[in-house]
């Protein structure tokens, strides 16, 4: 049987700039997101649509949580499997299509963690779990675009 698992956040826009949205360029597109417990996120807009560059954006929001989701499952893989991670970075990007009414969506991400493994560690096998990590990442089963994976496993040097 599975068991459901809530997550709750508050997003309050605080773009009013005194008029509300009297006019479409009389508001800024700033929100906070709070999540009990947890530090507040000052959020915009993404810069090509107006947004502060200097905070957060859905878009980031979204390629940061698939790239967070698979290092965390990818570390309990190799956990589990016994290879012992030194190091992990992922410079991931993800890639929108735009359209001439202002939608868009993802129309892939593009995950490439940088892993280090300990000396005498499987690299063949800590590649390959990279792979695995698909049928278990919340966020990965969740989007219905392609999530994909470029990792590049190293020994770590004595």
């Amino acid at each position: 049987m599975s068991r459901r698992n809530f997550h709750e956040t508050v997003v309050e826009w605080t773009g009013n700039r005194g008029t509300g949205t009297s006019a479409y360029r009389a508001y800024d597109r700033t929100w906070n997101l709070a999540t009990p417990g947890k530090p507040i996120i000052a959020c915009s807009n993404d810069p090509a649509l107006g947004g502060d560059r200097t905070k957060h954006n859905p878009e980031d929001m979204l390629v940061a949580a698939l790239s967070s989701c698979h290092m965390l499952w990818y570390l309990h893989l190799c956990a589990d499997a016994g290879i012992t991670v030194l190091a992990y970075r992922d410079d991931a990007s993800g890639e929108m299509a735009m359209h001439r009414d202002g939608s868009g969506e993802f129309t892939c991400v593009t995950l490439r963690p940088k892993v280090t493994v300990a000396q005498g560690a499987d690299v063949e096998k800590a590649h390959a779990l990279h792979g695995e990590v698909h049928k278990f990442c919340f966020i990965a089963r969740s989007v219905n675009f392609p999530v994909r994976a470029e990792p590049q496993i190293s020994p770590h040097a004595p």
